[in-house]
């Protein structure tokens, strides 16, 4: 099942306290106990260990797996008395209360969180003050983010407005969302009614976004691993070079790569992988010149014959 980013912080919160209280417990029953899978739980305890009591680095979670049984080394020191200095107290508070202007965020959570807000800000004293006197305002994303959580949350059907860069085009689709993940950007992966297939999507991209009141039904798909990334090349996928003039240094951007060598024009030479070079045609005629496919040579010699093709059609 889809974990939401909220319900996915209160396990892990759960899960210090659990574990505080049983060292050397095994995997499994940690598992089993929770309600998730044993890789789901190596998940969470691989983020553990950069948690903690300091914004500085200091006092981190000290946990780590055999893979059968789970051993945390520093539970005494990290259940001391949290002591703030007074920009991370400032800190905190400024998260804090941004978090809470979220659109789409439980209303249990935000009261919950106002609650722990005014707690530390009746510790921090001064420090409170300092705070008040900063704000900050999300981007779309955030609002994007909550109301894809929130779809999770509820299982939920999603209206989007979707900008494809790859098209140039913005395009309206109802999704059925999986699971957010972060992979240099943030994204969700939903199930595409419009292109009846598993597709995922970029938040920042995302121009509108509604809540359906239809309930999300996806098909049983299996999750894929993402620790090497998006999209993730074979070795053995043709390798494509791209020249691009700096107006087209948004490819470096969008595209993944194997390298993107600066050249003297400000321009870039970019070397990538797909299983599909036909598919960059499509690319090149979107560059124009801005840009030129230099290999291999049939792609390069398609890629200007399409040109030519598209030429002709627009003076007819």
């Amino acid at each position: 099942m889809a974990t939401n980013a909220i319900d996915q912080t209160r396990r892990m919160l759960s899960l210090v306290t659990y574990l505080r209280e049983r060292p050397g417990a095994r995997v499994s029953d940690v598992a089993r106990a929770f309600g998730i899978t044993e890789d789901e739980l190596i998940g969470d305890l691989d983020v553990l260990p950069m948690c903690g009591t300091s914004f500085r680095g200091g006092d981190l979670l000290d946990i780590d797996t055999d893979g059968d049984r789970i051993w945390w080394h520093n539970p005494d020191d990290v259940a001391e008395p949290l002591r703030l200095a007074a920009d991370e107290a400032t800190a905190l508070l400024v998260a804090a209360r941004a978090v809470a202007t979220l659109p789409g965020l439980r209303e249990g959570d935000r009261q919950a969180l106002l609650r722990a807000t005014a707690k530390l800000e009746a510790a921090a004293g001064e420090a409170a003050g300092a705070s008040s006197r900063v704000s900050v305002t999300f981007e779309s994303e955030g609002g994007v983010f909550a109301d894809v959580d929130r779809a999770i949350a509820e299982r939920r059907r999603l209206w989007l407005r979707y900008y494809s860069p790859a098209r140039d085009e913005l395009t309206e689709r109802e999704v059925d969302p999986i699971r957010l993940f972060a992979v240099g950007h943030t994204y969700v992966e939903a199930w595409c009614r419009l292109s009846e297939a598993r597709r995922t999507f970029r938040l920042d991209r995302v121009a509108e976004i509604k809540l359906l009141d239809a309930p999300a039904d996806p098909p049983p798909v299996e999750l894929r691993d993402l620790s090497e990334g998006l999209v993730q090349p074979a070795a053995e996928d043709p390798e494509v070079v791209i020249e691009v003039a700096p107006g087209g240094r948004w490819v470096a951007e969008y595209y993944p790569h194997d390298s993107a060598e600066e050249l003297p024009d400000g321009g870039l030479r970019i070397t990538l992988r797909t299983p599909e070079p036909a598919s960059l045609r499509r690319l090149a005629l979107r560059l124009g010149r801005d840009g030129r496919i230099v290999a291999p040579q049939a792609l390069a010699d398609s890629a200007r014959q399409a040109s030519r093709q598209a030429l002709a059609a627009y003076g007819e």
